[in-house]
């Protein structure tokens, strides 16, 4: 009997040979399995209620064996056609058979049938029929034992065992986590072993320098604050380290010279295959020969009257069944068998790079392996790859960039990071680093990071700590060609919905920037080659599935064709040309999902035609442009939806009359132009809620605006205004009146009737005093009356009182 000790060491041990095994040797045990339930099954059938049921018979038992099942259990004969509707008499002791029978009378007792049947089945019933069910054990016992072989055998299990413990270490260890985050391994520079750097981490006298960070430890538990334990616990972890390096490089030693554990699963798996072929042969050609009709000839006939027997073996169904079933089983356990085969020739596993993990790591310097160690690497990594992954950190020199990483970590801790957060136009918390020698892991434990903005930051690599930042959705590269590792392009892909790009040359663009599928808006500033066929960098736009906004600050000559390739998807589009006349803009009239368009300072004379054809577009600016005239305005009517229209910063004179074709317009900006007269048929526009005609050289401003029902923001600052008609207060839902630097002498009493104002400015204007009824204003506060001091303290005191913030 097994003791419980043992059973429970070997049922722990077991999940650990997991790692070696790949999907067909799992997939071959659960054959395994599924083949010993068949044959325990059959087993209990056959102990418990597998039997023969005897008749005799007076035919000669080479005759029955040549009559079928139906001739046997036929009735028989029936009588004419006349008794068919007459129900059979019970049997009596009186009663005569219907017909005749030949030979003897059937007047065998119980004992002689149990007889008979005990004899029929150990002679006539055939022996695969009879032991099927142990075979069954047998054999999945020799696959299973021969499965696990390499695992048990002498000369190999101890090297498993050795490496599978090597291997776990290294993989819950701290020190590979942090390894894999710090490293950054480049080229074929020289790099220090990482005994080294461990030597000379721990050999400073004064722990508190090498504070620990949440992001060293793969653990999301946070670390005692106090020095000591700091101190100790990276101690502990270096000591750790430098055990795990000498075991490597042992077994590394001893385990390359040698290929027996290749040896040792080859033949195991050639013996395996030898096995199945001569299982599933003799199997098949003896299922044939279970049947359900058994003839039987004994020498009785002294005893029971009889020689020859005719027997129903009762389970030979089910036991054709499982048979059937137990050779698909096994059909599918050589296919694994072969394809083990077809793995171990078709791939040279004797030798293993570690070419993708120095890739994905950033460590250059990991070695190739040979021999066994190469085997078991193969093994591995169709379980998970992530565990050599792992591995191959101890196989490896760690570069001295790793000893500056830690040194900015110290210098630029999480409480310092956290100190310099700030918040953006947009309401979120940016943290902005500006000349850094690279990105300090520890601001991937600011959690609270939303916007992180790198400006001039050389050798900025993004590590998969990343993924730590669970808020981030801003990212700012300003002259800063980040590198990202695997882990972190992953989850920026996913996570990351707005990135700005600020570069001196096209090639500052990192190209990872395009597999950002989750991206929402992206915003490039830089000059671009006038040449588009040169640059290559924009021809990767079609990546981006899920762009909304794009802004592009440079220095085109017209617009991009890729543009074209997010046509479907682009909502915004913002050309900021700096001054450089943009000359072919045909490629807009793509973008019929465009609903803001922006094209400033392109030095544009008129509207582009392309626009017209924009059937979805909401808002269209163009701002700082050469705009003399636009009359091409009245082509705007074709967009539908237009209702923000913003012509400021040009050199527009006069506002033509086609304006009032566009009726849905709600917001018109045509400040800093030249514009003299505003005409009345500006104000059809009844829906305008925003109209911005400051800083022209208007002197009268026509009554009709009081049409303007819904107006809510006026402003006419900068202009020549000496007085304003009193329809203007009629619009009583303005809220925001600019007034600034005109010539008015005067305000009207009316203003009080404007109950939503919450902003007036009136300064630089002649006023020699305030009505007293701007106090009817209910929502003005002091705050929102700008004017001169002198000119606010004509008010009366009940007014001024009244004006005060609370």
């Amino acid at each position: 009997m097994i003791p419980v000790a043992e059973f429970k060491q070997f049922t722990e041990q077991q999940p650990a040979f997991k790692i070696l095994k790949p999907w067909w040797d799992v997939l071959a045990e659960y054959i395994t399995y599924a083949m010993l339930m068949i044959g325990v099954f059959g087993c209990t059938l056959q102990v418990t209620q597998d039997k023969i049921i005897c008749l005799p018979n007076h035919i000669s038992a080479d005759v029955v064996s040549e009559i079928t099942c139906e001739e046997f259990t036929q009735q028989p004969t029936r009588s004419n056609s006349s008794d068919r509707d007459v129900p059979t008499p019970l049997p009596t002791a009186s009663a005569s058979p219907p017909r005749e029978m030949s030979g003897l009378r059937n007047n065998l007792d119980l004992q002689q049938y149990s007889f008979i049947n005990q004899m029929c089945y150990e002679t006539a019933l055939h022996w695969y029929a009879k032991y099927f069910p142990y075979l069954v054990v047998i054999h999945t016992l020799v696959f299973i034992i021969c499965g696990n072989f390499w695992f048990k055998f002498p000369g190999t299990s101890s090297k498993i065992e050795h490496f599978i413990s090597i291997l776990g270490k290294c993989f819950d260890s701290p020190w590979t986590t942090r390894a894999l985050s710090e490293v950054s391994g480049e080229g074929n520079q020289e790099k220090p072993n990482l005994e080294k750097s461990l030597d000379r981490e721990l050999s400073k006298t004064n722990f508190e320098e090498v504070s620990p960070t949440g992001a060293d430890l793969p653990s999301p538990e946070k670390l005692v604050a106090e020095t000591s334990s700091a101190s100790v616990l990276d101690k502990k972890e270096g000591e750790q380290a430098k055990a795990l390096f000498e075991k490597v490089k042992k077994f590394r030693h001893h385990v390359e010279e040698g290929d027996i554990l290749y040896s040792m699963y080859m033949r195991q798996t050639i013996l395996k295959v030898c096995k199945f072929v001569l299982i599933t042969i003799y199997n098949a050609a003896l299922v044939g020969n279970i049947h359900f009709i058994v003839p039987c000839s004994v020498h009785t006939e002294e005893m029971t009257g009889y020689n020859s027997f005719c027997c129903n073996h009762t389970k030979a169904h089910l036991f054709s069944k499982l048979a059937i079933t137990y050779l698909c089983f096994l059909g599918v356990y050589g296919l694994t068998c072969l394809y083990t085969l077809y793995w171990l020739f078709r791939r040279p596993l004797k030798e293993y790079s570690f070419r993708l993990v120095r890739e994905e790591t950033g460590i250059g310097d990991i070695p190739d392996v040979k021999n066994d160690f190469a085997f078991v690497f193969h093994l591995v990594d169709q379980y998970d790859s992530l565990y050599s992954k792992r591995f191959a950190v101890f196989l490896s020199e760690v570069s001295e960039s790793r000893l500056r990483q830690l040194n900015l970590n110290h210098e630029w801790p999480a409480e310092k990071l956290r100190q310099r957060l700030q918040q953006t136009t947009e309401g979120r918390l940016e943290l902005h680093l500006f000349k850094l020698p690279g990105l300090p892991d520890t601001v991937f434990e600011v959690t609270e990071i939303e916007s992180l903005k790198l400006e001039m930051i050389s050798e900025a690599l993004i590590p998969p700590l990343v993924s730590k930042l669970l808020r981030l959705e801003e990212l700012s590269l300003y002259n800063c060609s980040a590198k990202v590792q695997h882990g972190s392009l992953a989850y920026l892909r996913d996570h990351l919905r707005v990135l700005h790009i600020k570069f001196d040359g096209i090639k500052e663009i990192p190209l990872w920037i395009f597999s950002l599928r989750a991206l929402d808006e992206l915003h490039l500033s830089g000059w671009l080659s006038q040449d588009l066929s040169k640059n290559a960098t924009l021809e990767s736009l079609r990546e981006l599935k899920s762009l909304k906004v794009l802004t592009i600050k440079s220095n085109l000559s017209k617009i991009p064709p890729t543009i074209a390739d997010v046509a479907s998807h682009l909502l915004k589009l913002t050309i900021h040309n700096d001054g450089t006349k943009l000359l072919t803009l045909n490629a807009l009239k793509r973008l019929s999902f465009i609903r803001e368009l922006e094209l400033i300072r392109c030095d544009l004379e008129r509207i582009p035609h392309a626009v017209f054809s924009l059937n979805n577009l909401q808002m269209l600016d163009l701002r700082e442009n050469s705009l003399h005239t636009v009359e091409e305005v009245i082509s705007l009517q074709h967009c539908r939806k237009l209702s923000v229209l913003r012509l400021w910063h040009n050199q527009i004179a006069y506002i033509p009359e086609h304006i009032r074709k566009l009726k849905g317009l709600e917001e018109l900006s045509l400040n800093r132009n030249k514009i003299l007269i505003v005409p009345s048929h500006l104000f059809l526009c009844t829906k305008l809620r925003h109209l911005d005609l400051s800083y022209n050289e208007i002197r009268e401003l026509p009554p009709e605006i009081g049409v303007l029902q819904l107006l809510q923001f006026l402003s006419l600052s900068g202009n020549f205004l000496e007085e304003l008609p009193n329809e203007l207060f009629f619009c009583q839902k303005l809220k925001t009146l600019k007034l600034a630097q005109n010539k008015l002498t005067n305000l009207s009493p009316k203003v009080g009737s404007l109950v939503s104002l919450v902003k007036i400015d009136l300064k630089g204007n002649r006023l020699d005093m305030l009505p007293p009824e701007i106090g009817g204003c209910v929502s003005l506060k002091r705050s929102g009356l700008l004017v001169e001091q002198l000119l606010y303290d004509t008010l009366p005191a009940e007014v001024r009182e009244k004006m005060k913030e609370e």
